[in-house]
């Protein structure tokens, strides 16, 4: 009877804890490739900013009052650059894994500030705007791609930056943001990486600066060889020195990121983690103060669950369903949608035929990768399902229209108009050589198509099907693996695509995007 009652209490004590945590926040806050965050918290209300590279419109800002749930509300740009052959994927040239790279949130004066760099162009961008969520934005570019920077208004007026890998490095800013004063420029730390040791294989970068009860604080990521992602942190009592370091978290690779305080009182870093094909992902740890040091998370470690209210799932703050019916007072695309580069305005649309997306060819492309208005949302974890309606009546010879999971190592479902006829073609581009795997004889105008990702443990698995009723599901190809890779650098997208390969001036009308958190049972 006493190993009974023992059991017993066990087991309420093991469910107790299990409802308790099912009204917290879990790691990792955001299952989505939202990297490089930079936050700032503006009353009750927190923003960020994050990276989306060759992604247009660019530089996405969110919204959240719990630093759980977030929204997206803009985006600093349309477009980087409009001249840039890269940028336009034009001449065969492309942007992948470049375009604008992290960024640094701001708030001053009543003005909301964003900037970001491009080793496409060089450039660093500044956008200010009084109004986050509708803009207008006011751009200033220095001739300067100054890496991974942040920003620091600090209380005697002047406005700093710091940049750099290993050796970082210290400039002065106008007060306006409107140029940096070169005379100012030095070293402000020789070696950043070297609270981490000495076999350093990613030197520190990813700064983010902050000053806080009188004190500067600089956060930097660095990776030591054989290790993980890390969390180097710096202190000074003036600007100028003397800094010192030491390693503020090592556990999971959770790392590159900085400090936000909540209303009443509560520390948190936000951080993200290489997760695989899904992307680099939001985490946050809590933080508590001693001696004037930030301390990371609980002994040392990243929680599971954290003291902030439970989220609410990634739909539809962060990605959505489209029916593609606009009323006049809409916005042609949601924010949850960027176009793959530049997007050529003239050869999409909602509006030419009512509660559907049309894309139209105007040019001969070599290749999926490489093809003009891809548009495309994020793919999420653990599990998650895209689907779509297209209509190919009006392709013409060559053309292939279709959904796709794009990354280097792509695949994708599409119609495909060949010989003068129709056919259902699924490709897989293995080590980025696309393979046409399976075809389908396709005798009708209108055709379903799925895409399902699984990155639960890492799995990092996609697959593909097809329908001809919107009712049962047909597998088709083989299941691809979503590999992380360098030169796309970014998590996979499902894409809505059509473009040509022999004849201009076709089109692809696409129904509907629906898009799910599980992966449903097919046949």
């Amino acid at each position: 009877m006493r190993n009974f009652i023992k059991s017993l209490f066990l087991s309420l004590v093991l469910i107790t804890s299990a409802f308790a945590q099912n009204g917290k926040a879990q790691n990792p806050v955001i299952y989505s490739d939202v990297p490089d965050m930079s936050m700032i918290r503006v009353g009750d209300t927190y923003y960020m900013s994050s990276t989306t590279m060759h992604m247009n419109p660019g530089v996405p800002i969110m919204k959240s009052t719990d630093l759980v749930n977030w929204k997206l509300i803009s985006y600093a740009y349309e477009t980087l650059e409009y001249n840039n052959d890269r940028i336009n994927l034009d001449n065969g040239k492309n942007d992948y894994g470049r375009g604008s790279w992290a960024s640094c949130l701001r708030y001053q004066n009543g003005i909301y500030y964003v900037s970001t760099f491009s080793g496409t162009t060089g450039k660093t961008y500044i956008y200010s705007t009084k109004d986050i969520e509708k803009g207008p934005w006011k751009k200033i570019v220095l001739n300067s791609s100054y890496h991974d920077h942040s920003i620091l208004f600090d209380d005697d007026g002047k406005v700093y930056m710091v940049w750099g890998a290993g050796k970082l490095q210290i400039i002065e800013l106008n007060k306006d943001l409107s140029g940096v004063k070169e005379e100012t420029k030095r070293v402000l730390i020789e070696n950043a990486s070297a609270p981490a040791g000495s076999n350093i294989m990613l030197q520190s970068e990813g700064s983010q600066l902050f000053k806080i009860n009188g004190k500067y604080y600089l956060f930097n990521i660095n990776w030591p060889r054989g290790g993980m992602r890390t969390v180097v942190i710096h202190r000074a009592d003036n600007i100028n020195g003397p800094w010192e370091g030491k390693v503020g978290l090592q556990d999971q690779g959770v790392a590159q990121g900085g400090l936000i305080d909540t209303p009443d009182g509560r520390w948190f870093s936000y951080l993200f983690r290489d997760a695989g094909g899904v992307g680099r992902i939001p985490y946050l740890v809590p933080v508590k103060w001693e001696n004037g040091w930030p301390i990371l998370g609980e002994n040392g470690k990243v929680p599971e669950y954290l003291d902030l209210p439970p989220s609410k799932g990634l739909i539809p703050g962060i990605v959505n369903s489209d029916e593609f019916n606009r009323k006049k007072s809409d916005k042609d695309l949601p924010l949850v949608w960027q176009w793959n580069h530049n997007p050529d305005n003239s050869l999409w649309s909602v509006r030419e035929r009512k509660g559907y997306l049309r894309l139209k060819t105007a040019r001969i492309d070599s290749s999926f990768v490489q093809a003009k208005n891809t548009l495309t949302q994020r793919t999420f974890g653990p599990e998650c399902s895209g689907s779509t309606l297209v209509e190919v009546s009006k392709m013409k010879e060559g053309d292939l229209a279709g959904l796709s999971l794009l990354q280097k190592e792509y695949g994708f479902v599409a119609v495909k108009m060949e010989n003068g006829s129709k056919k259902i073609v699924m490709t897989e581009a293995a080590k980025g050589n696309p393979k046409e795997i399976e075809s389908v004889p396709l005798n009708q105008d209108k055709v379903y198509f799925k895409a399902e990702c699984n990155f639960k443990d890492r799995a990092d698995k996609g697959k593909f099907y097809y329908s001809l009723d919107g009712k049962k599901w047909i597998s088709i190809g083989s299941t691809i693996k979503l590999p992380y890779t360098l030169p796309h650098f970014m998590g996979y997208r499902f894409g809505l695509f059509n473009y040509a390969t022999k004849n201009v001036g076709g089109f692809a009308d696409f129904d509907y995007f629906h898009i799910d958190g599980q992966i449903s049972k097919a046949n």
